[in-house]
């Protein structure tokens, strides 16, 4: 049995941060490993990149379940099926249920591409939060990691690292920079949590 902690990976788009983590993962540079690549849409870029990689991959539609109870139960158990540790959202778009906030505790992790509490929320994800910082002319923006609970963007910040914004930025000129940070800084928060977790294995 792999020493590595268990990771799952919660996205609902292209990807890029999965695919940093995969990479440190394979490298050993972050000592877990990828076991399942779970998404709310079936058309996310990110299952292509999980299948490419050989993890397993879960698409999560709570709608296509009788009831909210079941929903939960069954991703609990896919957490189980996997032993799955630790839980990083890269653009996942849903709010987390609070059975595996609960189960999870302390230990289901975020990426923000701002600055928090000021740039958070619902509705402030992607270029949204990049134009939003843009029109409120900022000087600079950033790159948060934070613990995830029952409100978007809230929990206990784990890193944050600023990144200027230049008068002449376009929101996706903005968004390149700021996603070169995401890539470095995730993995460096991810292995912290990891060896943490290996740690109280012992």
């Amino acid at each position: 049995m792999s020493n590595k902690v268990g990771l799952a990976v919660f996205i609902s788009g292209g990807g890029t941060n999965l695919q940093s983590i995969i990479d440190c993962c394979a490298d050993g540079s972050i000592p877990a490993e990828v076991r399942l690549v779970v998404s709310n849409k079936s058309n996310a870029f990110g299952l292509e990149r999980a299948k490419k990689a050989g993890i397993n991959t879960f698409v999560f539609v709570r709608k296509q379940f009788p009831d909210e109870k079941t929903a939960d139960n069954h991703l609990l158990a896919m957490m189980e099926k996997h032993k799955v540790e630790l839980i990083a959202l890269a653009g996942y778009l849903k709010m987390i249920p609070p059975a595996l906030l609960e189960r999870y505790h302390g230990r289901i992790v975020n990426i923000h591409p701002g600055l928090l509490p000021q740039y958070g929320g619902k509705g402030m994800y992607g270029l949204n939060v990049h134009r939003a910082v843009i029109e409120a002319r900022e000087k600079e923006t950033g790159v948060t990691i934070h613990q995830v609970d029952e409100i978007y963007d809230h929990g206990k910040v784990l890193a944050e690292e600023r990144v200027p914004v230049f008068p002449e930025d376009t929101p996706e000129e903005l968004a390149v920079r700021v996603l070169k940070v995401e890539h470095r800084l995730y993995p460096q928060v991810l292995k912290e949590i990891s060896e943490k977790i290996i740690k109280e294995r012992q």
